[in-house]
């Protein structure tokens, strides 16, 4: 094991970062075919061997050969001729494989309320108002006791929240249709992209990206991007932002360790920026700020600094850049602006010499011991060990078989959450409802059935009071008509 990670040679001296500066965060940038996928490649190697475990986004499928040895190349023997490697070996290092869809790695989930509606909200592009009704949804669901673990949950939920608006706008505001329809649709749309993989249990376990090997190598964990940048990079960016939130929010303060517990390379990092809205980005920043502190390194992979904000760009300790090109003005104001952001070398004119460098060369300033940048050097790029390009099939699927985590993530779990519990709710409600109707329906059986009874009833007692009174009378005029009778006889 050493205390510095090595880089290249410059000037006849090596290039290296300092263990105990690398959760100072840095930045590889540089234009399409660079060489930027090598150098995010070695500093992986350069951290697994001093025990430092990686997690690193592979956007092409080229990173996978880290997980084997080299071979023999001759340009890996003349750049070893160039810059004296003590050690240099060609061997791979522990790797574990992740994907998001499940197809080249360990599938990766996390659920619904560990997102929460800050990443959610720009995952699905919504505006303020939908903002406010998925922010809204979220406090119910707590309120409610409902666990939202998958898109189903989310889902129903708001369907909930649609049917009974009236009862909630008093606690909660107002809740519109239009909103609830809005964000069932963008929910629509990420489901169809696959994002529905993403969401769901078993959820990712982080300390599995946290692992040494039995000889104390950090593994190197590689989630596969290939698809996912093609078919949902929003997706990806609200990954990667889960990801840095949950580090910060669980892991303990560490101080200044002697080497980080964690590095993160983030490729295609402008991603992560690109049409967040300002409460995100502030997220973002703080968390990079802070998250050194929990011996937590972030690596950031883009063809242009610019590409990430400024603040985020003040946090970076190591930079490495490989060539710009200048084709237009505006081309030119950015090499001019990247050449002011390196510490300037008396030697070396940073702004031509950033459109002359060669594959494999970068300017390169990392931190001294103090903290401090050093002079910008033109770099030549060290060898990777492990393969440079991709595993075949095979290979890939006989590293994913001997993996720690083999068979932990394959199936999804479906336990009672948010939309089992609304099912129950919606399907008691329609019972009771039933059973009332059934009851009315009864009680007017009833009243029906009584109704000729009474009518019944009422007729007999009319019928005997008319006979009674026919009698009455007949009686009484039998008596006249026999009393007349008997009188005129008498007479």
């Amino acid at each position: 094991m050493t205390d510095s990670v090595l880089i290249g040679g410059a000037a006849g001296s090596l290039v290296t970062q300092a263990l105990a500066m690398s959760n100072r965060h840095g930045l590889v940038a540089g234009a399409t075919g660079t060489g930027k996928t090598v150098t995010l490649q070695i500093l992986a190697e350069g951290f697994a061997r001093a025990g430092v475990p990686v997690f690193a986004v592979d956007v092409k499928g080229d990173l996978s050969g880290i997980a084997t040895a080299g071979k023999p190349h001759k340009e890996i023997d003349r750049r070893l001729s160039l810059i004296s490697i003590p050690d240099y070996a060609q061997r791979g290092l522990p790797t574990m494989f992740w994907d998001i869809y499940g197809a080249q790695g360990h599938p990766v989930r996390t659920t619904i309320s560990e997102v929460g509606p800050l990443i959610l909200t720009n995952l699905l592009e919504l505006n303020d108002t939908q903002s406010g009704i998925l922010f809204a949804a979220f406090k119910i669901a707590d309120d409610q006791g409902l666990l939202l673990l998958d898109l189903k949950d989310l889902r129903s939920l708001l369907t909930w929240m649609n049917d009974n608006a009236k009862d909630l706008r008093g606690e909660y505001g107002n809740i519109s249709s239009a909103s609830i329809g809005a964000i069932q649709r963008a929910l629509l749309v990420l489901e169809e992209q696959g994002a529905d993989r993403f969401f769901g249990e078993p959820a990712l376990d982080l300390r599995d990206f946290m692992r040494t090997d039995f000889s104390g190598l950090g593994v190197v964990s590689l989630l596969d991007a290939t698809r996912l940048l093609r078919e949902a990079p929003r997706v990806y960016a609200a990954f990667l932002l889960w990801l840095l939130s949950e580090l910060f929010e669980d892991l303990p303060e560490v101080g200044d360790a002697p080497k980080p517990k964690l590095v993160l390379f983030f490729d295609e990092a402008h991603l992560l920026f690109e049409g967040a809205p300002k409460s995100l980005l502030d997220k973002i920043e703080q968390v990079v700020r802070l998250i050194r502190s929990k011996g937590v390194g972030v690596y950031f992979v883009t063809q242009s600094p610019l590409d990430l904000p400024d603040d985020v760009l003040g946090q970076l300790g190591l930079k490495i850049e490989h060539a710009l090109r200048a084709f237009t003005p505006k081309d030119r104001k950015v090499i001019k602006a990247v050449a002011e952001s390196f510490r300037a070398n008396p030697d070396l004119d940073v702004e031509t010499v950033l459109t002359e460098l060669e594959r494999g060369e970068a300017l390169v300033s990392t931190l001294d011991a103090k903290g401090a940048p050093t002079p910008v050097a033109r770099t030549l790029i060290r060898p990777p060990e492990s393969r440079i390009g991709p595993l075949d099939g095979a290979e890939r699927l006989d590293i994913m078989g001997r993996s720690p985590v083999a068979g932990r993530y394959d199936e999804t779990v479906d336990r009672e959450s948010a939309y089992e519990k609304l099912m129950q709710r919606a399907e008691q409600r329609a019972m009771d409802e039933r059973a009332a109707a059934e009851a009315e329906a009864r009680a007017k059986q009833e009243a029906r059935e009584a109704a000729p009874a009474r009518r019944s009833n009422r007729q007999g007692i009319g019928e005997a009071m008319l006979k009674s009174a026919a009698r009455a009378v007949g009686s009484s005029l039998g008596r006249k008509f026999v009393r007349g009778i008997l009188g005129s006889l008498l007479k």
